[in-house]
């Protein structure tokens, strides 16, 4: 089978020739758009391989000519302006697959092997300004939330978003509806774990007047509001069990009724869901019901914590600069070293955490290039993290000494003492009481634990 391979790379484009050679086809190598454009009008291929910038143009915008005169034919992007835009922009055109920079070459060669044996899509998404686009990295972890947007944007298969606190599950929510093809309806957001169970039914499904107590009118519930457009569960994982219950009744029958009323009502949103808890174990343990989990778990969605995507922080960093500039604070950048400074922190709260503490920057640096000693001073880096236990550790030893006043001659044993006892019972309770488990923990004999322990039994009665 023969393939147009457009890249003007030669490095990347002779590996591609070899490894695609290899599988039996027959690749032309074209570096420019121009040259592309004559070579189809020409030749008929089974698959177009093609980069997104070259030197006369952007392969994807000018992929309109080729989908005219072809169709058919399947398109391969590969890309190393890999953001969103990019994926998006790669989905609107129809292409096959788009493959983010550097890729694997085994997926590229058996994506095109099966894309010669197949007709292209239909376009899905209409290409989108970068400015738009709710979600900010290049990094490998979130090509993968790309593409995986990507393919769910011409569909209404529900979504169901994992990852952890702070890593902008309902921005991932925000652009598969913004970009999908239920844009021009609303967006509506909903914690479901902050519904208690008797108001589940009339919040999400609305309630006629009378049908309980209060009910002085009727009122659509989120099911309604979101009709047309998309509705958005967060937290999901936390929803009462008898929610839980009512909420599956309404996706397996596709109908809702209002509390009080007697007419069903289509449901007529897309669904997506969202949680930062681990189903697996809630459903072992019987708080999240099975059933629900497999109705909610059709597309997949796990987004990376801030800590493995760490390559994305400079421009989120950035980002969050811009957006403190737009909001009225005053503008800011950071130094090499307090940039590095930053991308060296835990992350705990993820991309949440990030953007309070670039505005918390923006607002109180004193300058505005920010170095990293200024940087440090406004965030609980490693360092002053380990300062400030210490300091705690020192105000714990004087209480102690306060409190106990050992006699003099004693003070380091007892003072050994004191740390051991609590340190050895917390590892023996990591290790169910097992003395040869908790001596390897501790990198001590186990003897030595024995012997140790012992000892400090009369220490510990006194």
């Amino acid at each position: 089978m023969s393939v147009l391979l457009v890249e003007d790379d030669a490095a990347i484009a002779t590996v591609i020739v070899a490894a695609l050679d290899a599988e039996g086809c027959a690749v032309t190598h074209c570096d420019t758009i121009a040259a592309r454009d004559a070579l189809l009008e020409g030749e008929r291929f089974a698959a177009l391989i093609t980069d997104v910038v070259l030197p006369d143009g952007d392969g994807i915008a000018s992929l309109d000519r080729v989908r005219a005169r072809h169709p058919a034919l399947p398109i391969i992007i590969l890309s190393a302006q890999n953001t969103l835009d990019t994926a998006v922009r790669a989905a609107g055109t129809g292409a096959f697959e788009y493959f983010p920079k550097p890729f694997d070459i085994d997926e590229l060669v058996q994506t095109t092997l099966k894309a010669a044996r197949a007709v292209a899509p239909d376009a899905t998404a209409a290409e989108a300004e970068p400015e738009a686009l709710p979600l900010v990295g290049r990094s490998a972890p979130m090509q993968a939330v790309y593409r995986m947007i990507t393919r769910v944007l011409g569909n209404d298969l529900t979504v169901l978003v994992l990852g952890e606190s702070g890593t902008g599950k309902e921005l991932v929510a925000e652009a598969i509806h913004t970009l999908g093809q239920r844009a021009a309806g609303p967006f509506v957001a909903v914690n479901a774990a902050a519904i208690p169970a008797e108001l589940i039914e009339s919040e999400l499904f609305g309630h006629e007047r009378g049908a309980f107590t209060g009910a002085v009118a009727r009122q659509i519930g989120k099911f309604e509001a979101a009709a047309g457009g998309t509705l958005f569960l967060d937290e999901i994982g936390d929803m009462p069990p008898a929610a839980q219950i009512r909420l599956l009744r309404a996706l397996q029958s596709g109908v809702i009724r209002r509390v009080g009323g007697s007419e069903d009502i289509a449901i007529d949103a897309r669904i997506i869901c969202a949680t930062n808890r681990e189903f697996g174990p809630m459903i072992a343990a019987g708080q999240f019901r099975e059933d629900l989990y497999y109705r909610i778990n059709v597309v997949p969605i796990t987004l990376p914590p801030l800590r493995a995507r760490r390559d994305d922080i400079p421009a989120l960093a950035q980002h969050f600069f811009a957006s403190a500039a737009a909001e009225g604070l005053p503008r800011r950048r950071l130094t090499p070293d307090a940039m590095a400074l930053l991308c060296r922190q835990p992350w705990r709260g993820n991309v949440r955490e990030l953007r309070n503490l670039v505005f918390r920057v923006a607002l109180m640096a004193r300058d505005a290039l920010v170095d990293a000693p200024a940087l440090a001073a406004l965030l609980d880096d490693p360092a002053s993290a380990t300062a400030s236990r210490r300091a705690d550790l020192a105000e714990a030893v004087a209480a102690w000494l306060a409190e106990q006043e050992p006699p003099a001659g004693a003070i380091y044993e007892s003072a050994l003492a004191a740390f051991e006892a609590p340190l050895f019972a917390e590892v023996l309770g990591r290790t169910g009481g097992n003395q040869l488990r908790a001596a390897h923990l501790l990198g001590i004999n186990r003897n030595t634990l024995r012997k140790r322990l012992r000892e400090l039994a009369p220490l510990g009665r006194g």
